[in-house]
């Protein structure tokens, strides 16, 4: 296949970007700098320099197989990722009829939405194709894109939902690592919350498979995380023992939207993946492998 990752160079992206490239295909990663660019090519990544904004990628789209979509969805959204977001499918959408041939297949578009669209559920299980009714407020336009992808007549839309991401340089958590790191555990929330969660190279394993099999999945939103959630106070409470923080933990009032969806629990089971893909996470938990997560986020500062 033929493959361009917009946010190629992502806490999202690029692993994903890596795994595509293992598993034998031709991967063009967009990116906004030549260092990062440079960096790309090293991992055989085609680099195409630029932002997503910009027109330099849109002409591969005449020969593309699959377009993955990860930008900002490291970090879940903001007003400014919520236009972007639409106006990519949009300009993708545009272009599909000017650059393809009438007989060609439909490309594959997909969009990396996120669990926090679920909102606060402390008391049901939530699936794959639970009906969204009360996104959290940081992403709450997400569920709109969602829909445009997937109904789309003019792509192949797929939908990929990364729970909280964990491994590597941290992603969210390294904001809890570095509080950890500077003596205190202090993070949004209440006791009792719970983590819907999935490891990086999960993640990247899940976007392979569905790029592979996408001519099959038009229309589906899948929910990338473990199949159980993790405690809160839990993980909390290794860190102190981890980190050597001063203990106890504490929590505090969200002083943000980010904050406030960081705070959010999500009693999430996903089987669809599974049932479809044969697709399962391989690597510990958070609070399982946290010794080693947590050092792997010391050693990427």
């Amino acid at each position: 296949m033929k493959v361009l990752i917009l946010g190629a160079t992502g806490f999202i992206g690029l692993p994903a970007a890596q795994a595509l490239v293992r598993a034998g295909h031709m991967v063009y990663g967009l990116s906004r700098s030549e260092a990062k660019a440079k960096m790309l090519a090293a991992e055989e990544i085609i680099p195409i320099i630029g932002d997503v904004e910009s027109d330099v990628w849109i002409p591969l789209i005449s020969t593309l197989d699959v377009i993955i979509e990860t930008v900002g969805g490291d970090v879940g959204g903001t007003p400014d990722l919520a236009k972007i977001g639409n106006e990519t499918y949009e300009r993708v959408a545009k272009a599909v009829p000017q650059l393809r041939t009438a007989d060609a297949p439909l490309l594959s578009y997909i969009y990396t939405s996120g669990t926090w669209v679920h909102g606060e559920s402390r008391t049901e299980i939530v699936t794959d194709t639970t009906p969204i009714s009360h996104p959290a407020g940081y992403i709450d336009w997400r569920p709109e894109t969602e829909q445009l992808v997937a109904r789309s007549a003019i792509v192949n839309g797929i939908v990929v939902r990364p729970a909280l991401l964990y491994g590597r340089s941290g992603s969210i958590f390294a904001r809890l690592f570095r509080a950890a790191s500077e003596g205190r555990v202090v993070w949004p929330g209440t006791p009792g919350g719970r983590y819907a969660v999935i490891h990086t190279d999960d993640l990247a394993d899940l976007y392979v498979r569905v790029a592979e099999q996408a001519q099959s999945l038009g229309g589906k939103i899948f929910d990338a995380a473990t199949p159980v959630t993790e405690s809160v106070d839990d993980l909390l409470a290794k860190l102190v023992v981890v980190s050597k923080a001063k203990g106890p933990y504490e929590y505090k009032k969200p002083e943000t939207l980010l904050q406030e969806a960081i705070t959010t629990t999500t009693l999430l089971r996903p089987y669809l993946a599974n049932a479809l893909l044969g697709w399962s996470t391989k690597k510990p938990g958070v609070v399982d492998g946290l010794e080693t997560y947590y050092a792997a986020w010391l050693a990427s500062r």
